[in-house]
């Protein structure tokens, strides 16, 4: 703002002035014209003005501040119309400092299509034709099933024959190999009346809402019926199609059936992105259930967000719902409609449902992005793990120390490297530990982080930007004070990780940081924490075997540890070696050493 002239800043608070205190949008355009973003308010002249009357937290939304040129809105009757309105010009305008809804696939439908003997089909397109569309299904097997069991209740065409009345008339078809496999009854030439079919499709219209109950009512009295008539085959009939439709249903079924017609949201909230999932339940069955990933830009609310993914899904999916189940109450209201946040019972559950389903949706997308774009997906994990730990720049350089000895026998230490969050292995580094007795494992922290840094400054090598320390508060603070004592203590970022409840440490603050055990940020430091420890034990083993060889063979002159390795790996043990000939022994070492171990052992013998 600071950047303006006076002049323009008087003129868009003018314009924020009179604005008036109705619910609306506005829109900010840029010096170019460009639409920069695009907003709904309860009250547009509150909410236009704290753009203005505030200093902002967040860069991006400094930035577009600085940007905006001049300021337009529309009035509408309703808070429902503004959210309308401002999802539909997002997702026309898609201004660059909006939300980006990222549902860009065209899932399935299942369409009746609006024509004489409708046909019941899959669909990825959608046209004002009049016809019912039922979807969308993420899942497109679960919709490909769903057709598939319909198909076997009911004989429906599949032809793309036009039967208006006159054509059937004009008697110009024939029955095609549907008819004679009973899987059509023939409408195209008459063996089929409208009425009847209408039938049929309002049974299927009434299974695609997911209001099987009524149709296994009509079905077990026809059952009946055709009992007590002795119809026992038309009865064998009627009940493989109860038993297709009590399958169907005990696959979806999953709380009370008295809950009817109810909708679930749920968000899962990350750095910048947020993901939200919808069920749609019907007599305590979910028919339907759909999730929309939204890109953030400006850092806005979970309520913010809520909103727009509501708003979004119920344009493209149409309920008649009167009860939304949600996690909190969203910022805005809608017509009708009650928002509920249970907090136990059959409703909580289904909240929790569809917290697990936008959960796994993220898994899944988080999967995809490492396969097919693995700096992208390193670069979210980094983003999250800046944000988690509060970080002042991206953590690309992550270093990661440990200590390994056995009541205080071969110290060594560790380092592991992560470049762009993953290993950089030529940068792993061993330190024998030199200037500690005994098992100290604050004393050799501090000698360890002191000679890692000490070389690279020396060396004029790039410094971390973030350094991790596998213990708790007393390995933090020797790490600490090697720091001040290098003088990088503000340069570089330290933590440190203690196992018994993975809390983090950072300097100067007595209360750890607990970060969510799904958290990609906790993932990365433990992955890090192992494979440093990995990678310490792997040289205190290499130290101890060495230590081993040393103290049994290479104290006889003229054997070094070359020799002595070779023989351990030909012989297996000191005790074979000692009991072998001389011919075997020079057989790997050659006659002059293989007498010097032959005299060793008869001496030592004698």
């Amino acid at each position: 703002m600071q950047n303006k002239s006076n002049s323009h800043i008087l003129a868009l608070k003018d314009i924020v002035a009179v604005l008036p205190e109705k619910p609306g949008i506005y829109q900010f355009y840029d010096t170019k014209n460009t639409l920069l973003y695009v907003g709904k308010a309860k009250n547009l002249k509150k909410r236009v003005a704290s753009y203005f009357n505030k200093e902002h937290e967040h860069a991006k939304t400094r930035v577009l501040v600085k940007k905006i040129n001049s300021i337009q809105h529309i009035v509408v009757s309703s808070e429902q119309d503004a959210l309308l309105l401002e999802n539909n010009m997002i997702k026309k305008y898609r201004p660059r400092y909006n939300v980006m809804l990222k549902d860009d696939k065209t899932y399935p439908w299942i369409i009746i299509k609006n024509e004489p003997f409708p046909r019941v089909f899959h669909t990825r397109t959608m046209k004002k034709d009049g016809s019912t569309y039922f979807g969308p299904y993420a899942n497109v097997r679960m919709s490909r099933i769903l057709l598939d069991m319909i198909r076997q209740l009911y004989k429906i065409r599949n032809c793309s024959l036009n039967l208006a009345p006159k054509e059937i008339a004009k008697g110009k078809y024939k029955v095609c190999l549907e008819y004679h496999i009973k899987n059509c009854e023939g409408p195209c030439v008459g063996l089929q009346t409208e009425d009847s079919y209408a039938q049929t499709i309002r049974d299927i219209s009434t299974i695609l809402k997911g209001n099987t109950i009524e149709i296994l009512k009509v079905l077990r009295s026809k059952l009946q019926n055709c009992v007590d008539l002795l119809q026992f085959e038309e009865a064998a009939h009627i009940q493989n199609k109860i038993a297709l439709l009590e399958k169907y249903q005990s696959k979806s079924t999953v709380v009370n059936p008295a809950l009817t017609d109810i909708d679930v949201y749920s968000i899962l909230d990350d750095v910048d992105t947020a993901f939200v999932n919808f069920l749609k339940v019907i007599n305590g069955a979910v028919i339907q259930v759909h999730t929309i990933e939204i890109k953030k830009q400006l850092h806005e609310s979970p309520e913010e967000l809520l909103g727009i993914a509501i708003t979004e899904i119920r344009q493209k999916i149409p309920s008649t719902a009167r009860e939304i189940i949600v996690p909190f109450k969203p910022d805005f209201t809608l017509n009708d409609i009650n928002f509920f946040t249970p907090q136990r019972g059959e409703k909580k559950q289904l909240l929790e449902l569809s917290e697990r389903n936008a959960k796994y949706f993220k898994l899944e997308q988080l999967k995809n992005l490492k396969r097919v774009d693995p700096e992208r997906h390193a670069k979210r994990i980094l983003e999250t793990l800046k944000y988690d730990l509060q970080l002042p720049m991206m953590p690309n350089h992550i270093e990661c120390f440990d200590n390994s000895n056995i009541q205080g026998a071969f110290p060594v230490a560790a380092c592991v490297v992560f470049k762009q969050a993953k290993p950089s292995k030529q940068d792993y580094r061993h330190f024998n530990i030199k200037t500690v007795t005994g098992p100290n494992d604050f004393a050799s922290m501090e000698e360890v982080i002191r000679r890692r840094y000490t070389r690279l400054i020396a060396e004029n090598q790039e410094l971390p930007q973030l350094v991790i320390v596998d213990g708790g508060k007393g390995q933090l603070s020797s790490a600490v004070k090697i720091f001040k004592e290098l003088n990088i203590y503000h340069t570089v970022q330290l933590i440190g990780i203690a196992e018994r409840l993975e809390e983090i440490y950072v300097p100067n603050d007595s209360v750890p940081i607990y970060l969510d055990k799904t958290s990609e940020s906790l993932k990365l430091i433990q992955r890090m924490r192992d494979e440093a420890h990995r990678f310490g034990i792997t040289h205190h083993r290499n130290q101890r075997s060495k230590h081993f060889i040393q103290s049994e063979l290479t104290t006889i002159p003229g054997i070094g540890i070359k020799t002595a390795e070779l023989l351990l790996s030909t012989f297996k043990s000191i005790q074979n070696i000692k009991h072998a000939q001389f011919q075997e022994i020079a057989d790997v070492i050659g006659n002059s050493k293989a007498g010097i171990i032959t005299h060793y052992f008869a001496n030592k013998t004698e």
